[in-house]
């Protein structure tokens, strides 16, 4: 088989070599002569998989994105040409959650509060949105979700109004690009909702770009009308508003899932769909190839809260340094894909065992942290 795989995913050599010859492209400007002898192609967000990529392949057997996201595939025209399909929901759930905690701490210490003191309406309750609920929970904060789909579906937990996502202290996006339908979220925060929002309040993106229309983000910012904004996402990437950025607090290439655990999950997961579409054995897991990690012991000696957790966060992640890099390069050549492209290699909180008192072992798993067997 010939296997076409984006530079980018990690791993994909390990997983994938044995199986067919590999061929690695450039996702962002892949073409189809490029993809006309592909019998398997895997992408990431940045390919648009469609008829005007793949109308010269008629081999095409199985198509896997390793992204939670799907907005970027013609599934309709995949299902046309009976090829099969995979994407890897929830594979970086976990490093998304934990780029919002890392920027949250900072601005918490920027603007000395306490996140238990503020009130966060989660937008989007799947598996990154609810991963992000847990972590904050745990940390005492008062926390909402705003969901209709999923709170109109079986699900029992409890959802808030759209107005008192606008009324929250903070607000997260973590929903998927969805421009038609009864619940479209392409500029869900338009003119008219952004401006209702305070420069009191705190606007994070790790979502997708359009949730949030970026001309109207930039109109209302040069006016003082907007609150702290951290976006990880961006309309028109790579060709991003840069003037916007200028009013941006935290600012990066959309990185937040970019954790190498996050990553690894996501071929892991194409992986393993790709071997039972094909009927064939599984061999591999992540844990096969990934490195050990820098730090990965330590002990603490109190009580695990706020303060002490923004320690053991920002010594796995800190994000100002993906933010001072980005605004370092983005004016370089091709500087917005250049830095995910070669991105520094992140990890996430499980890779840190924690010799604590086995009182506090429910909370270091509510955050994702591990408490150490061998203690």
């Amino acid at each position: 088989m010939k296997i076409y795989i984006d530079e980018n995913i990690p791993y994909a050599r390990e997983f994938f070599a044995e199986h067919g010859e590999l061929y690695f492209f450039s996702g962002r400007t892949v073409c189809a002569e490029q993809l006309r002898d592909a019998d398997i192609l895997l992408v990431r967000s940045i390919t648009q998989v469609n008829e005007a990529l793949l109308h010269l392949n008629t081999c095409l057997k199985f198509v896997g994105t390793a992204t939670i996201g799907t907005d970027h595939i013609d599934l309709d025209y995949l299902k046309s040409k009976q090829v099969s399909f995979s994407s890897a929901p929830g594979c970086n759930k976990v490093s998304v959650a934990e780029y919002i905690l890392s920027s949250l701490l900072v601005l918490a210490e920027r603007q000395q509060f306490k996140l238990k003191d503020k009130s966060v309406a989660i937008v989007g309750a799947g598996n990154t949105g609810s991963a992000l609920h847990q972590r904050l929970n745990a940390l005492g904060v008062r926390c909402k979700l705003y969901d209709p789909p999923l709170q109109l579906s079986a699900d029992p937990r409890q959802f808030c109004s759209f107005d008192e996502v606008l009324n929250s202290d903070i607000i997260s996006l973590h929903v998927p690009k969805i421009i038609q339908g009864e619940y479209p979220t392409w500029h869900l925060f338009d003119r008219s909702t952004l401006q209702k929002l305070n420069n009191k309040q705190i606007l994070l993106n790790a979502s997708r770009g359009e949730i949030i229309d970026n001309n109207a983000l930039l109109s209302l910012a040069k006016k003082g009308l907007t609150p702290t904004l951290v976006l990880d996402v961006w309309e028109n990437e790579p060709h991003i508003n840069r003037e916007l950025l200028d009013y941006v607090d935290i600012t990066t290439p959309h990185i937040a899932g970019y954790s190498l655990e996050g990553k690894a999950r996501g071929t892991e997961i194409l992986y393993q769909d790709f071997c039972q579409h094909l009927s064939l054995e599984k061999q591999y897991n992540v844990i096969n190839f990934m490195p050990a990690p820098l730090i990965n012991k330590v002990s603490i000696n109190g009580i695990l809260d706020e303060s002490l957790f923004k320690v053991l966060m920002h010594m796995i992640y800190d994000v100002r340094r993906d933010d001072a890099l980005f605004r370092q390069r983005i004016d370089q050549t091709d500087g917005f894909d250049t830095m995910r492209r070669n991105y520094q290699e992140r990890r996430e909180l499980s890779t840190l065992q924690i010799d604590s008192v086995i009182e506090q072992e429910q909370l270091l798993q509510a955050l994702g942290l591990q408490r150490d067997v061998n203690q």
